[in-house]
C-alpha cells in the first residue's frame, strides 16, 4: 500500500507512525522542514529555554520505521487527474493514497508595516530574529526601549506575554546597562482574552497577568506599524519590539490550487465524512474545514481517524469532539478547561506539564519523550552565544 504524507506536523507524523504499524504500508513523509516543530514549547524557546523542547528531528521520530521514507521539499502543485504532487525542487511525486496536512502560515491581514517589522515566534527563524533584536536592545548603552508590545490573546499572545517579563529581567540583568522601567502591554482587537474559552476563564486569565504586570489592551485594533511605533485604534505606541502572535490562514498551496478543492469561506477544505477531499485525497488538522481545527490536539485525532480509515481498521465517520485546553501563563499557574470542569493556578501548571509529555510521547518513544520534555526547564546561554555572532 502505497501512501503519501504532506507535512511534518502533528497530523502528518501522527498519521505516518500509525500506518508505518502496518508493514505491508510504504509511506512518502514529504515535509518543508528536517524536523517535527512541537507548537506549544515555541514561547519557551522563544523567552530563553532550549530549543531542543520545540524541534525535533524527523529522522528521530521514524528511527527504525522502514517502510516510511521521509523527503524534504515543498509541495506547490497537484494534478488530482495524474495522482500527482509536484515540489519546489521540481520533483514530481505520484501518490496512490494522499494525506494532506501541511498546517496553517502567518497573516497579517494586510496591515500595514507588520510583515516589514513585527516580530513572530512561530519558526525558528523567527525566533532566533527575536532573540538577536532583544540582545541587541538589551546590549545598546542606553539600555533597551521601554515599551514591548505582544498583538493577539489567543493561547500563544497570553504564553508569550507572561513569560515575557522574567525573561527581559534576566537579559536586564545580564548586560548590566541602566534600564528604564520595562513595560509589557498584551493588545487584543477582541473584547476579551482567550476569546475561545470561557467569559470565566477569560477573567480569571486577564487577572493573572495583570498580577504579573503585563497591561491588558481590549477591543483595540491594530491599524499599522512604523519603523518605531504601533498604531492601534489611532493612536501610536512608541515601541521598537513587536510581536504578532494573532492570525493565521490556510496554508497558500490550497488557494494556489483552489481549482482540486472545495474551498469553504475562511480557504479551509471542505471534506466528507471521513476527512477526504476526494475519493483518495484526506485532508486533516489546520487544512480541513471542520470544527476545532486549528489545535493541536485536533490534528493528532485527525492523523489516528485516517490511519485508521485507510487500514479498514474503522468504517466509523468523522465526529468533532472539542479538546481539553490548557494554557500557562507565567511560572508554576495554567488554566484547564474542558467542558465544565476547570482548573487554575498550581494545578494546572501540573495537569500542562503532564498534557506536555502525553503530546511528545504522541510522536516519540516514552523515554525520548520525557528527555524532550525536561529540555523545558534547561535555560540556554542566549545572551553568550549572541555576542559570540556579533563577533563574527
Amino acid at each position: 500500500m502505497q501512501i503519501t504524507i504532506v507535512g511534518g506536523g502533528f497530523g502528518g507524523v501522527k498519521a505516518a507512525l500509525e500506518l508505518s504499524k502496518n508493514k505491508k504500508s510504504q509511506i512518502t513523509l514529504i515535509s518543508d522542514k528536517p524536523y517535527f516543530q512541537y507548537y506549544p514549547a515555541l514561547f519557551g524557546t522563544a523567552t530563553g529555554y532550549s530549543h531542543l523542547e520545540s524541534w525535533v528531528p524527523l529522522g528521530q521520530i521514524f528511527a527504525g520505521r522502514d517502510n516510511v521514507n521521509v523527503v524534504i521539499d515543498s509541495i506547490t502543485t497537484i494534478n488530482k487527474a495524474e495522482q500527482v504532487v509536484t515540489g519546489t525542487s521540481g520533483i514530481h511525486y505520484p501518490y496512490h493514497t494522499l494525506i494532506l496536512a501541511l498546517g496553517s502560515v502567518t497573516t497579517y491581514f494586510g496591515i500595514e508595516g507588520l510583515d516589514q517589522y513585527a516580530y513572530g515566534i512561530k519558526s525558528e527563524d523567527e525566533i532566533s530574529e527575536l532573540k538577536q533584536h532583544l540582545f541587541d536592545e538589551f546590549s545598546r548603552p542606553n539600555g533597551a526601549d521601554k515599551n514591548f508590545l505582544v498583538v493577539g490573546a489567543g493561547p500563544t499572545g497570553v504564553e508569550l506575554s507572561s513569560a515575557l517579563g522574567t525573561y527581559l529581567t534576566h537579559l536586564k540583568k545580564h548586560y548590566r546597562q541602566p534600564q528604564p522601567r520595562i513595560s509589557i502591554s498584551l493588545i487584543e482587537a477582541a473584547p476579551r482574552v482567550l476569546p475561545r474559552m470561557s467569559e470565566k476563564a477569560s477573567s480569571l486569565v486577564t487577572a493573572r497577568l495583570k498580577s504579573l504586570g503585563v497591561h491588558v489592551e481590549l477591543g483595540k485594533k491594530v491599524e499599522a506599524e512604523t519603523v518605531d511605533s504601533l498604531i492601534v485604534s489611532g493612536k501610536p505606541i512608541k515601541s521598537h519590539t513587536v510581536i504578532w502572535t494573532s492570525g493565521v490562514a490556510n496554508n497558500p498551496f490550497f488557494g494556489a490550487n483552489a481549482n482540486q478543492f472545495t474551498l469553504s469561506k475562511n480557504g479551509k477544505v471542505v471534506v466528507d465524512n471521513y476527512l477526504r477531499a476526494d475519493q483518495n485525497i484526506y485532508v486533516i488538522g489546520d487544512n480541513a474545514a471542520t470544527q476545532f481545527s486549528g489545535l493541536a490536539q485536533t490534528a493528532l485525532r485527525d492523523g489516528v481517524f485516517v490511519a485508521r480509515h485507510i487500514l479498514k481498521k474503522s468504517k466509523a465517520k468523522y465526529v468533532p469532539k472539542m479538546p481539553p485546553v490548557v494554557v500557562p501563563v507565567g511560572a508554576n499557574w495554567a488554566i484547564f478547561e474542558y467542558k465544565k470542569l476547570r482548573f487554575t493556578g498550581l494545578i494546572g501548571s501540573l495537569i500542562r506539564k503532564a498534557a506536555d509529555v502525553v503530546g511528545y510521547s504522541d510522536v516519540l518513544p516514552f523515554g525520548q519523550a520525557l528527555g524532550v520534555w525536561h529540555a523545558q526547564t534547561i535555560r540556554e546561554d542566549d545572551s553568550v552565544i549572541a555576542k559570540d555572532v556579533r563577533k563574527k
